[in-house]
Formats: C-alpha cells, sequence, structure tokens
C-alpha cells in the first residue's frame, strides 16, 4: 500500500442489496445489486431467453401487460417503405 493511499469513505462505495428479477417467461431469482432498494423487484422485457444474440437471430416478443398489442393497435397500420 502506498504511503499516502487513503481509505475509502462508507460513502463512495455502492449499496448492494438483495432484490427478485423476474424474467419474460415468469422464471424468477434472487441476486444482490446496486438496482432499487432491498427487495425491490426487476423485470426484464429482454433476456437471454428472447435476445436475438442468444436465440439465433429472431427476438421474440413477449406480450407482457399488453404492450405489444397496443404498439401494433396504435400502429401497426404504418408503411416504412418497405414492400
Amino acid at each position: 500500500m502506498a504511503k499516502n493511499a487513503a481509505a475509502k469513505k462508507a460513502t463512495e462505495h455502492p449499496d448492494y442489496h438483495f432484490i427478485k428479477v423476474v424474467m419474460t417467461d415468469g422464471t424468477e431469482y434472487v441476486t444482490r445489486s446496486t438496482y432499487g432498494k432491498e427487495g425491490d423487484t426487476l423485470n426484464l422485457d429482454i433476456d437471454p431467453n428472447t435476445h436475438p444474440a442468444w436465440t439465433g437471430g429472431e427476438q421474440k416478443l413477449m406480450d407482457r401487460g399488453g404492450r405489444v398489442s397496443r404498439f401494433n393497435s396504435r400502429f401497426g397500420a404504418l408503411s416504412f417503405g418497405k414492400k
């Protein structure tokens, strides 16, 4: 340790605590994180089960809470020059 090295202040360290992570298929697990506060839940919209990097290039959209349905009903008729 260097002569002039000072100990880190307690406020400089992140607050790690336990949170629950919910995957798109409903799978849940508990992990430590700096996200939110103790006991919070992190709901994932994209995870290794749905992301194209892990599924072979095709993204599977999970319609959680009707978001995809609402988007398609509002903007499904738009054409962006694709034929």
